[in-house]
């Protein structure tokens, strides 16, 4: 029997919740919200459609912590959403509480679950979630990577107007503006896409992805959730059905790439139990330099997680 939890009935939780259920793989969903009925509606919403793709999984809402009990994977996606003109750095009072006190309820229920954040900013949330549980680090991971990878395709898709499909790539390092694409890393169906595309046009690529997030921003007026919800629905049907996916996900550095005790984007190998493997690529110079200066930023943003004293 396998139960996956997921905090937060939002866009992105809701989405999380109905992409996994189509998957049929888990026998019970879980949504929890401090909206209890709109946890309740939109988990009886995705049980009745269940009768119309195909899926026997159970999904159901609830407020109340004691029916995540005995949950394999929980999937916080809780807290403030951005709006236009915030960055991610500004939503870390806030949300760090939620996080923080999201995952003390969930061990209350469940002492040993794997944890997957969701919320942001995404990189000191997931040290939020580690530093307050005091989980393995190999249970304690972040959403970040499959999203940023995901538009940095999507873009490369439309670009050379080839299927998203056939493009594999690796970003590293924080969520965000500090991200760090390696087109040394990224093929169409095995060539380098150095050979399908110019300098130009490909730098302009990175820098949308980077910008990614805000962008959607700008457009709805909130986060997206779309991809992001499916994208932490990809990293739990890697661990429940022990796939040994290569992601990259945001989990503590212990000495990867000289880096000590920050949370940043590398490739890993995810099955049962969580993070099997972290895979340390050889980075040039200059990806050397970008991947410090995006710890340095993550690291004075958990500084002032710590300073909260939470």
């Amino acid at each position: 029997m396998s139960k996956v939890t997921v905090i937060g009935a939002g866009n992105v939780g809701a989405t999380c919740a109905n992409v996994l259920a189509h998957q049929d793989i888990v026998n019970e969903i879980v949504m929890l919200d401090i909206a209890g009925d709109m946890a309740r509606g939109k988990a009886l919403d995705t049980w009745q459609q269940a009768p119309i793709d195909e899926y026997s999984t159970r999904v159901k809402g609830t407020d109340n912590y004691a029916d995540t009990a005995g949950s394999d994977i929980v999937i916080i996606t809780a807290g403030v959403p951005r709006k236009p003109g915030m960055s991610r750095d500004d939503l870390i009072s806030t949300n760090a509480k939620i996080v923080s006190g999201v995952t003390r309820s969930i061990l209350q229920h469940t002492p040993d679950p794997i944890l997957i954040v969701v919320s942001n900013p995404l990189d000191v949330m997931t040290y939020a979630a580690q530093k307050t549980s005091g989980l393995p680090t190999s249970k304690v991971m972040g959403m970040a990577g499959i999203l940023d990878t995901a538009r940095y395709r999507a873009f490369l898709a439309e670009a050379l107007q080839v299927s998203p499909k056939d493009i594999q790539a690796v970003l590293l390092g924080g969520h965000g503006d500090t991200m760090v694409p390696l087109p040394r890393y990224t093929t169409i169906s095995g060539i380098p896409v150095t050979e399908l595309i110019d300098a130009e046009a490909l730098h302009a690529i990175v820098e949308r992805t980077k910008g990614g997030g805000g962008e959607l921003v700008k457009l709805m007026g909130t986060s997206a959730w779309y991809a992001p919800g499916a994208a932490a629905a990809q990293m739990a049907v890697a661990i429940l059905k022990d796939e040994n996916r290569i992601f990259p996900c945001c989990i503590r550095m212990e000495g990867q790439h000289g880096l000590q005790d920050v949370y940043l984007g590398l490739p890993v190998k995810l099955g049962k139990g969580g993070i099997k493997q972290i895979i340390e690529l050889k980075l040039n110079e200059e990806e050397m330099k970008l991947l410090q200066a995006s710890a340095a930023s993550v690291k004075s943003v958990m500084d002032a997680y710590d300073a909260l004293g939470l």
